[in-house]
This record gives C-alpha cells, structure tokens and sequence, in this order.
C-alpha cells in the first residue's frame, strides 16, 4: 500500500534533494531524472524502469504542497509506529485513520506509487511525448502522434513589393499553386510561414516555410524602418540654398529644403516617409550629393573664377596642417 511507501522511502534521497528543497528544485531535479530514467530511452531495462517509478512516485508527492506536509509529517513522526493498521504510542490511531484513508492503494489521491496521469504529470507530458491511459499504472509508453515535417522554400520580391506587401504564386512539385500573402513592411531574408502546407502526418500536415529574398532598388535603400536616397544638388543649390523636390517610396514627391552652405555628404530628414509598420514609420533619409560640372562654358568658367577671386580669402584647408599635427 502507498502509506507503507511512504513510511519506508526517502523520496527526497529519490530525486536527490534537500528536505527545504524549493518547488523549483524539486521539479528541476524531476525533469532531470526522468530524462534519464524514462523508459522511452531504456528499452528493456527493468532498472530504469523501476528507477522512473520511483522518480514519479517521489515527485507526485513531493510537488503537491499538501501530501508533501503529511509526508513530511510521517517521517518525522517515524515510520514503524505507524504501520497500517498499528496503533501509536498511547493508543494512538492507525495510519490510515489518522490522515482519513486519502493514501490506499483503493480509490485515493494516491494509488500504488502513481499519480493517476500513469507516473507523468501533466506538465511534464509534453517533455516527454507519452500517452497514458486512465489512472494507475501506465497503460504502455507511446509517442504522441506527431505533425508533419515542414517543408522550406525561398522566393524573390521587388523592393516595392517589401514595402507595401505583395502576393506570390508559388507552384509545387505535384503541380499545384500555392498563393503566399508577403506582409507589408518584410525584410530580405526574413522567413514567412504557410500552416498545414507541409508534408502529412499522423497528426495533421506540416507547415511551408518561406524566405524571402528582396531585390535591390536602383536608388532606394533600407536601413530598419528608414529609406535612404542620394540626391544630387548643383553647387549654386547647396551654397545659396533651395527647395528640392525628392521621390519617395510612395510614388509621389515631397519638396525638402536644402540650406544655404549644406555640404556635400550631409543627411537631411522627413519624417514619416519610411517604411510602415505595425510598430510605426520610419523616415526617409536625403543625403545631399554636390555636383560637380564636368564641362563648363567659357561664360561659366569665368563665372567660377570671379567667385574664386571674390572668395580667396576663405580657405577650407587653413587648419588642416595644423590639425594634422594632432
């Protein structure tokens, strides 16, 4: 009988804990143990399959706040003077009549050494794939019927499509077409997945995973939510200033002004021109790219070089060897 169990084993020595184990402990040194012992991984070996036993035997206890108490409370009263159907000192009740039969082998919370998920409880059935049947002992080890593997796929979208989101069609080996919905907002190498697209199983099919793979934009780059683009300005344009109009991801234009001395090379923002997400919106980021003329006239050069004579005085490389030094 369980109460005789009780009397006679350590489940703390069982599960290899101390008797102020904390709940955490004890269900540590379970998941441990019966990873061991677990009769899945010791196929005919009538030790381990013992040892699990008593491994779930000690933790069905020891787990629950309440029969760990009483357990507690029979060792410390010790185990002999309370045999079952013994009295104690003085005429004291028998066991069973002390804690009011909860632990025979009968009909109890507590039956033949097992809880009555058949030595896994609950919160460990999933660990270790089992199916028990009804209570008392185990009815047979056997896995939980399992999904179908997944099954991978890539696939390649326009820059545009990973922005406002898009939809592919991808066909299978058998033949078939399988329409993929890609969010707005994905990234390159981020994966989408297709539930129950996978290969069959006893418990249902697999999924289809997919990666994506974003083609690169001729003037459009992406950095997290934000867009960046190079915009060129003529030097006049970046010296004295001006207004700008700048394509946007959208398809429209937004005008940024440019101010006067911005050099070549600094990044200007607008906000709320990015990439949406459910998170928010980026930005988009104009970075200034001074032009440079290749071929200028003899009316623009005499032009540049008054601008030269009227500017002598300022010198961008005044401090350079200076700083150099440094």
């Amino acid at each position: 009988m369980a109460s005789q169990d009780w009397v006679d084993k350590d489940f703390y020595a069982i599960l290899g804990i101390a008797k102020d184990a904390s709940d955490a402990d004890i269900k540590k040194a379970y998941r441990k143990l019966a990873r061991q012992y677990h009769p899945d991984t010791n196929s005919g070996n009538d030790a381990a399959e013992k040892r699990f036993k008593d491994i779930s035997e000690a933790y069905s206890v020891l787990s629950d706040p309440e029969e760990r108490q009483q357990y507690d409370a029979i060792r410390a009263m010790g185990g002999a003077r309370f045999a079952p159907g013994g009295a104690g000192p003085g005429g004291s009740a028998g066991f069973e009549d002390l804690f009011g039969g909860l632990f025979t082998g009968g009909g109890g919370r507590h039956s033949g050494g097992f809880s009555t998920a058949g030595g896994i409880p609950p919160e460990f059935a999933d660990i270790f794939g089992t199916n028990f049947g009804g209570a008392g002992a185990p009815t047979g080890f056997q896995r939980t019927p399992q999904k179908g593997s997944d099954r991978t796929a890539t696939t390649s979208i326009s820059f545009a499509g990973s922005i406002h989101g898009t939809t592919v069609s991808m066909r299978e080996s058998n033949g078939n077409v399988i329409d993929v919905k890609i969010p707005a907002g994905i990234k390159d190498g981020q994966k989408v997945r297709q539930r129950g697209k996978g290969n069959p199983g006893p418990a249902g099919n697999g999924d289809l995973i997919i990666t994506v793979s974003v083609k690169p934009h001729p003037f459009f780059t992406r950095d997290e939510d934000n867009i960046r683009i190079h915009v060129p300005v003529t030097f006049a344009e970046a010296a004295l200033g001006a207004n700008i109009q700048v394509p946007t991801i959208d398809g429209d234009f937004v005008t940024v002004r440019v101010p006067p001395g911005t050099p070549s090379g600094r990044t200007l923002r607008v906000k709320g021109r990015g990439v949406k997400t459910a998170k928010g919106t980026g930005d988009l980021l104009v970075t200034i790219d001074v032009a440079v003329p290749q071929n200028l006239n003899k009316e623009a050069q005499d032009a540049v070089k008054a601008f030269a004579a009227a500017t002598a005085d300022s010198d961008p490389r005044r401090d350079l060897a200076a700083k150099a030094r440094l």
